[in-house]
């Protein structure tokens, strides 16, 4: 017990320093999955207990999963674009993000209290607002510029960890209730966005802050119920997170300076079609437009006001379709797909030069490997194809984001 509770300690501080390295862009900017099994199985983890991942997919998860501790790193490569047409060459261009590899770390740590009480904690984060474009290859009349006519460098980088302490509680044999706390502290930096002044109402704090933190207190709730040996049907739901507004950049984001998470919720059920094969199928939606600061259009209003304008993302629902193999004693794999809507459209593509979450399809592979009875070593593999979005630039001419991703992750998982 004193060796798990000190691995655990030592795993979160990993994460909390790794999780500058981090970023996502999947659906829209959650990832596509939590937990390196339920990556592998196109994020499909809502009606499945087999790791510790409870507090980022489903709280009520925790009192069938056991006691166990996991700690795994993804490698996130996504590859970013934009391109500007149709001004007389004035402003046209394109160009690609510069930094293409990012590390993802998580870790899930669940015990057993008594026959029916169970708790844990999780650690993942949330990113994709990640960009890094080159400047000086503009002229927008005051000497060299980036593609929007601001100085030097243009990118934003948006870091969310979450910590997830977890409570879940068995009604019966056979049903599930959970709780899971959401502590989370956000980071947020943007320059090379001076262009933008004279649509601030705080020009003095829209750009070239380096990194502003937020923090916030959230809640995910969620039911397990096996309603047979075979199939078990799973739900979650965590209401918008509120967040201290990032002070460095009112004049960025509506509301001066407010970027609070938005409310998400799921449905799942699993399927053991037979002894060997699992099949499980879930149904999420992310409220993107429900905050100011990501779902007002480009044109709502001045940046940083009230109401300010935004990225202009629509709400989405995202599929995710997985199965699993179990291969041998040893070896089980894994593939799924997740599809997700796009929450980018094409009235509000300027900004979204800076945030083009424009993914669709998730294909992925995985397995794990057991190395002993308590021990297993789990792999995951994601592709999702290049994705372009078009629409009119609030500069001049034509605009067009796109992005292709490409992740590899590792995980070591215990139970005790």
């Amino acid at each position: 017990m004193t060796f798990q509770i000190s691995a655990l300690r030592a795993a979160t501080l990993i994460a909390l320093g790794l999780t500058a390295l981090s970023a996502h862009a999947t659906d829209g900017y959650f990832s596509h999955g939590y937990g390196i099994k339920a990556k592998g199985m196109g994020g499909a983890a809502t009606a499945l207990a087999q790791d510790g991942f409870a507090g980022a997919n489903n709280p009520a998860a925790a009192a069938f999963a056991g006691n166990r501790f996991e700690a795994g790193v993804d490698l996130f490569m996504p590859d970013r674009e934009m391109s500007r047409s149709g001004t007389g060459g004035m402003l046209d261009t394109r160009v690609r993000s510069d930094k293409r590899a990012f590390l993802i770390p998580e870790l899930g740590y669940n015990q057993d209290l008594s026959p029916r009480l169970a708790a844990g904690v999780t650690v993942y984060g949330n990113g994709g607002m990640n960009t890094t474009y080159p400047g000086g290859q503009l002229n927008c009349g005051q000497g060299p510029a980036n593609a929007l006519c601001g100085s030097g460098q243009l990118g934003v980088d948006l870091i969310q960890l979450v910590v997830a302490p977890t409570v879940a509680y068995k009604l019966n044999e056979r049903h599930s209730v959970g709780v899971s706390p959401l502590l989370v502290f956000q980071m947020f930096k943007a320059y090379g966005l001076e262009g933008f002044g004279g649509m601030s109402v705080d020009a003095a704090h829209l750009t070239g802050s380096g990194y502003s933190n937020s923090t916030g207190l959230g809640l995910r709730l969620g039911y397990m119920g096996k309603l047979s040996e075979r199939v078990s049907i799973g739900a979650s739901y965590a209401p918008k997170v509120h967040m201290s507004r990032f002070k460095a950049y009112a004049g960025l984001f509506a509301d001066g300076g407010d970027f609070d998470i938005p409310e998400n919720a799921s449905v799942g059920i699993a399927v053991q079609a037979t002894p060997e094969v699992l099949l499980a199928a879930d149904y999420q939606h992310i409220g993107y437009g429900g905050v100011p600061a990501i779902g007002n259009a480009a044109t709502a209003g001045p940046l940083g006001g009230t109401p300010g304008g935004g990225f202009g993302w629509k709400n989405i629902g995202v599929v995710k379709l997985g199965v699993q193999w179990q291969m041998s004693p040893r070896v089980t794999l894994r593939a799924g797909y997740n599809r997700s809507e796009n929450p980018v459209t094409a009235a509000n593509i300027t900004p979204n030069v800076l945030a083009p979450g424009v993914m669709k399809s998730h294909f992925t592979l995985g397995a794990t490997h057991a190395l002993s009875p308590r021990s297993e070593l789990t792999w995951s593999f994601m592709h999702a194809p290049r994705v372009s979005v078009s629409g009119p630039s609030l500069l001049a001419g034509t605009e067009t984001v796109s992005m292709r991703q490409n992740a590899i992750a590792i995980q070591w998982g215990s139970r005790f």
